[in-house]
């Protein structure tokens, strides 16, 4: 028989009403409470999931989607999204985790209540006729004439030349009508996320984060830059969303072992502070550092002590989730209770 565990799509405050957690059953999803917030989690065989196959990890995005879309259409609007992924084994380790970042993800609630992401992708409408256009720019005519005029036949050189500067005449056009966008958009959000590009047809491919009341302003301003192009950008809006671009909640779970190492590579006892911890690294790291010595040995005690010390600042963070005292414990029962670190990617 397969094993089973919670998977997690996101949290949510639990002051929506006791119908609207009902419904949630209704869409094969429900509520894991833990005081004033609630994980909402369905139940999935583990074995069946494969991240390291493409086909079942777009397969999983979608469902994870979709998920979160039928809660959202219940109304619960205030939705912080998991990592894509996340799954733990029971009920327990999903309040655990909701005990662990209770501060972090209250105070992230509050900063999302009115907010809402919508993901706008811009292309050309017509992409042969936005090259031919480019391709009649009087920089990219005259370079080819002289090259048609030239006495010697005209080589690869010569055509890669052409290319690479329709290439760069299409990128700075590209990140004009990105910038008109951008900046006709800016008056409305509270934040931006720019994200790359699929290829050279793509204008932009941006995540912006907004009140939900400007919603519909939002839209309109989009139709007139679309009115203002006379129609030669495509534009493809998907939202409203959760601030995934914005909020997304991490879970890391340390290893006490790699903690102990670290603690014994950068020389520290059972018990000491957050700039004892900088000091011992920074003292570690001069005598170390291949700025500074050549030997390869050095080149990877340097790597060790740096690995160490990142190692070390994710304990601190989740020992700050439980104990706001400056002395940090790093006993070996202390370091057990505080192994699950959980943050926002912003």
């Amino acid at each position: 028989m397969a094993a089973t565990g919670k998977y997690i799509y996101g949290i949510v405050p639990n002051f929506y009403s006791t119908d609207m957690f009902r419904l949630l059953e209704n869409t094969g999803v429900y509520a894991i409470p833990f005081q004033n917030i609630s994980a909402i989690v369905s139940d999935v065989e583990i074995e069946h999931l494969d991240y390291s196959n493409k086909e079942s990890l777009v397969q999983q995005l979608i469902t994870h989607q979709k998920n979160i879309e039928k809660i959202m259409a219940i109304g619960f609007n205030m939705v912080l999204p998991m990592k894509l992924g996340t799954i733990v084994g029971s009920k327990e380790e999903v309040a655990k985790i909701l005990n662990c970042g209770k501060d972090l993800i209250v105070k992230s609630l509050e900063e999302i209540e009115y907010l809402t992401e919508i993901d706008v992708a811009v292309t050309w409408a017509d992409f042969p006729e936005t090259l031919m256009s480019i391709a009649n720019h009087p920089e990219i005519k005259a370079l080819k004439e002289d090259v048609l005029n030239s006495d010697t036949t005209i080589t690869k050189i010569d055509q890669v030349k052409v290319g690479m500067l329709i290439q760069e005449k299409l990128e700075k056009n590209n990140k004009i009508v990105e910038l008109k966008i951008i900046d006709s958009l800016s008056p409305l959000v509270a934040d931006i996320n720019m994200h790359e590009v699929m290829n050279d047809q793509m204008i932009t491919n941006s995540a912006f984060l907004i009140n939900r009341s400007n919603t519909e302003k939002f839209e309109m301003v989009i139709e007139q830059i679309d009115e203002e192009f006379n129609g030669t950008l495509n534009f493809k809006l998907v939202g409203p969303l959760p601030c995934y671009s914005f909020y997304t909640i991490e879970v890391d779970v340390l290893d006490p072992n790699k903690i102990d190492q670290a603690k014994n590579d950068l020389g520290l006892g059972e018990f000491t502070m957050e700039n004892e911890i900088k000091k011992a690294y920074l003292e570690k790291a001069r005598m170390f550092h291949p700025d500074t010595n050549f030997n390869n040995d050095d080149k990877e005690n340097f790597d060790q002590i740096n690995k160490a010390y990142h190692i070390l600042l994710n304990y601190c963070a989740s020992f700050r989730q439980y104990s706001k005292e400056d002395l940090i414990s790093l006993k070996k029962e202390t370091v057990i209770e505080n192994l699950i670190l959980v943050k926002i990617r912003k």
